[in-house]
């Protein structure tokens, strides 16, 4: 199994909204009321740019969730098993964990989840039936997606092309 040189991650790939639902909608409901303190992103050096192909970590109130997408259509949901102080270890790349590194992320930090958001895509392309989750803020909205093969990140809500 691939680790995306992130020591001791063990990804668990699903691409049905009602498969990630029941392994994860009791943890993720459990979210709401907490704090967003922290969300951790991999920074290629060498690019200055978001590693999109591996995982983003969002840190509520102590309970870390994972995200993952790969492939077409899989998602890798994982809870508090990264620790973004070790290092990133991806040949031929200059990797390192950095902490709220995207402008959109800064006016939620500090804010309580509302609600956690399973999405299903609903769209007339080759994404439809992927599954996205949504973090809802009073203030805001971050969803991570599938951008083919890699993670995606959107500061909008969700729209008509998108199932609850």
């Amino acid at each position: 199994m691939f680790d995306f040189g992130i020591e001791g991650y063990r990804p668990v790939w699903q691409d049905r909204r009602r498969d990630v639902a029941r392994a994860h909608g009791d943890r993720l409901r459990a979210l709401a009321g907490r704090t967003l303190t922290r969300v951790w992103m991999v920074w290629d050096l060498g690019e200055d740019e978001w590693f999109c192909d591996c995982p983003v970590l969002f840190e509520f109130d102590g309970e870390q969730i994972e995200v993952n997408h790969q492939k077409l259509g899989d998602l890798s949901l994982t809870w508090n098993t990264i620790d973004p102080g070790r290092p990133v270890r991806w040949p031929g790349f200059d990797l390192q964990w950095r902490a709220d590194p995207l402008p959109g992320l800064q006016p939620l930090l500090g804010l309580p989840l509302q609600r956690a958001d399973l999405l299903e895509w609903a769209g007339n392309d080759v994404a439809h039936g992927n599954v996205e989750i949504g973090f809802a803020f009073e203030a805001g909205y971050v969803r991570v997606f599938n951008a083919l093969d890699e993670n995606g990140l959107s500061f909008e809500a969700p729209g008509p092309n998108h199932r609850f």
